[in-house]
């Protein structure tokens, strides 16, 4: 079971939508105690940092999140999901995020050519051929993405994907069973729903040696 959370800062609709349609067995939990016979979290966001991390605490997810990608079950942040994994943001500068990632979180800058936010369709080119979240995923492949900060991570290990706005910045980012994807995979067509397939499979207890980092 995928416990997807509900914290009042994401686009569940969707993302419970696309498992469906994936036959994934997934449901809303809208309290810590409510992940107690889940096999895999999805943290979605949608909004400003400041705000998702202060609903995320108010919720009392935090401690959940943390203990559970200490214990390297499988995990994954999406759009403002992944951005809370980090330090802290540009965005909200005096809010501290939950520093699972070492790095900030930066403004994607605006200039001929490029609209901030970037929305639309962008490639995601792989960086680590043994990311189990994009088995079966063409290098290159387009997801979509509706944001107007990017994730700057210390350890560039810890970068699984990257996407030019202007900038080469992380757009996949993971370690062992913990990943998070900047891009909306429930909004990607093929390639977030195979995304998506894949973590499905993580959750499943399937390609347990599939681990980044």
């Amino acid at each position: 079971m995928i416990g997807i959370i509900d914290y009042g800062s994401g686009n569940l609709g969707s993302v419970v939508n696309a498992c469906r349609f994936l036959r994934l067995p997934a449901r809303v939990i809208a309290a810590p105690d409510a992940a107690a016979d889940c096999r895999a979290l999805l943290l979605p966001g949608v909004g400003a940092f400041g705000d998702c991390l202060a609903r995320l605490r108010a919720a009392g997810f935090e401690p959940l999140c943390r203990e559970w990608i200490a214990a390297d079950r499988p995990f994954l942040g999406v759009c403002v999901g992944l951005q809370a994994l980090f330090e802290g943001s540009e965005e909200s500068p005096d809010v501290p995020g939950l520093g699972i990632l070492r790095g900030r979180v930066r403004r994607l800058a605006s200039g001929p050519g490029l609209k901030v936010p970037q929305m639309g369709w962008n490639r995601v080119r792989q960086r680590r051929p043994d990311c189990p979240l994009f088995a079966g995923v063409a290098d290159g492949a387009f997801f979509y993405f509706v944001h107007a900060f990017y994730a700057d991570p210390a350890d560039p290990t810890a970068v699984l994907g990257s996407t030019r706005h202007g900038v080469e910045y992380a757009s996949a980012v993971g370690r062992g069973r913990c990943f998070a994807v900047q891009f909306h995979p429930e909004k990607s067509q093929a390639a977030g729903l195979r995304v998506l397939a894949n973590f499905g499979r993580l959750a499943a207890g399937e390609g347990e040696g599939g681990v980044c980092g």
